[in-house]
């Protein structure tokens, strides 16, 4: 039988894990090299694909979705947890192997364990040819020539100034509906916990009128909803050095939405400590920016909250929440939490099941204290909380979402809700997917005179503790 923990995480998946992307050649050549990625991790390692793939494509590659088949093989890495690691290292003896029965194949690291382990990939343990940090992607032809030529290639430099503004992504596995817009890179909050400033560098933001040119060609393009990414985009603040004009987080958002009315806009991810009223009303007096905020907690305990460096206590994310609800009535929250951070007693987990119980999250994204070398918390902390008891309060977590997550569903039910049609259904043809203003997933019988990329009036009849059930009442 499966654990709680199991079904949870097949029910709500963190992210898209070492999956292929791949695009269509715009013009046949049989003696183009091929090229295969393979990403893990967040939202913004997917979209740092579709950079390196419009790199790629200028320089003649096409795409494969058989690694075996490829010229050149990539891996864009993840470091926040060390299972994420785990599977990278069995994925890259996959690919090693494959280097020995075809010796010109060139294996390149990409990503966040790049720039972290450089030296142990490419010297200790001989698994690549070629590292590259995320602000090196510019440097592709150069390094890919260096591998060529049986040299080992890296560059792991980390910028204070690059966005990779003027890089038209490729979209890779795309459903045509839905793109990521990356609006910032980098981050300047030291969490003690998160290795993301070490492998991604300080924070700066992309030029607007970029971002709004990317997001109007998507919309010209057939695409109906756009996520802004940022590792905190609250804090964007991009200066116009002509009119002297500062554009913060509260302004871009309105300027997307602006794009049109048929543009649907979400953002990832929201910081407690920056989130302001300003952006809230933001969204309240938009109808096409979606009625949901992704909030990160990591822990109901101040004093956790303390060591963690979260630079906000209990009450001011309660607060907070207070402000969402009450200027956007009905927006949905979701949050992170972890469980056995460094130092953590019974009664600090007691008030993360406590801050649980009082706002009721839409859905959560849940884990157990993972170390990360090169961290604040690595580097002065005892990560002295078992791993058994880790595992036993992360399941409680679990469980306690669950129960939450099908309460906030069941609300929907009897409701006529919005929802934009992605596709069919994982399950079965005959039924379309979307997801509602909030983010939840629906699926519903299809009715031929909709299509992809519609946006149709569901009726909620049911729903599982993942997914509400409908038909189209249009």
């Amino acid at each position: 039988m499966e654990s709680i923990k199991e079904i949870f995480q097949k029910e709500h998946d963190e992210a898209r894990q070492g999956e292929a992307i791949m695009i269509e050649p715009t013009i046949a050549n049989a003696s183009a090299r091929k090229l295969y990625i393979e990403s893990y991790g967040c939202a913004m390692n997917f979209a740092d694909s579709e950079v390196v793939a419009s790199i790629m494509l200028d320089m003649g590659f096409q795409t494969t979705t058989d690694y075996k088949e490829a010229d050149v093989v990539f891996i864009n890495t993840c470091s926040i947890r060390e299972n994420a690691e785990q599977r990278i290292r069995k994925r890259l003896t996959d690919f090693r192997a494959q280097k020995i029965a075809k010796p010109s194949t060139i294996v390149g690291v990409l990503g966040c364990m790049a720039e972290r382990l450089k030296a142990k990939f490419i010297e200790e343990e001989k698994l690549v040819d070629l590292v590259i940090g995320p602000d090196a992607y510019r440097d592709l032809p150069l390094l890919l020539s260096q591998a060529d030529d049986g040299q080992k290639a890296i560059n792991v430099l980390l910028s204070r100034e690059e966005t990779y503004a003027d890089i038209t992504p490729l979209r890779l596995n795309t459903n045509g509906v839905n793109a990521y817009v990356s609006i910032m890179r980098g981050c300047d909050n030291m969490c003690s916990f998160c290795v993301v400033p070490f492998t991604r560098g300080r924070e700066r933001s992309r030029n607007v009128n970029s971002i709004l040119k990317e997001v109007a060609e998507l919309f010209s393009n057939g695409y109906r909803e756009v996520i802004l990414l940022g590792q905190n985009v609250d804090s964007y603040k991009w200066l116009d050095e002509t009119t002297q004009e500062l554009t913060n987080f509260a302004a871009l958002l309105a300027l997307v939405a602006k794009v049109n009315p048929l543009m649907r806009v979400r953002f990832s991810t929201s910081h407690p400590k920056d989130i302001t009223d300003e952006v809230l009303q933001t969204i309240a007096d938009h109808a096409n920016i979606c009625n949901s905020i992704h909030l990160p907690v990591q822990s109901g305990s101040t004093t956790v909250l303390d060591r963690m460096n979260r630079n906000y206590s209990r009450e001011w994310y309660l607060n907070r929440i207070d402000a969402i609800r009450r200027i956007i009535p009905g927006c949905a929250i979701s949050t992170d939490i972890i469980t056995g951070f460094c130092g953590e007693t019974a009664e600090e987990f007691k008030d993360t099941l406590s801050m649980m119980a009082l706002v009721k999250f839409n859905y959560a994204y849940q884990f157990s204290y993972s170390e990360r070398p090169g961290t604040p918390a690595a580097k002065k902390m005892k990560d002295d909380v078992d791993d058994v008891t880790k595992a036993a309060r992360l399941d409680q977590v679990i469980a306690l979402q669950r129960g939450h997550s099908l309460e906030k569903l069941k609300e929907f039910v009897g409701q006529t809700h919005e929802v934009l049609i992605e596709g069919f259904s994982k399950k079965s043809a005959n039924d379309f997917a979307g997801k509602n203003d909030q983010n939840a997933v629906v699926v519903f019988p299809v009715v031929d005179s909709y299509k992809k990329g519609d946006y149709v009036q569901v009726l909620i009849e049911s729903c599982t503790s993942a997914t509400l059930i409908g038909k189209i009442v249009n």
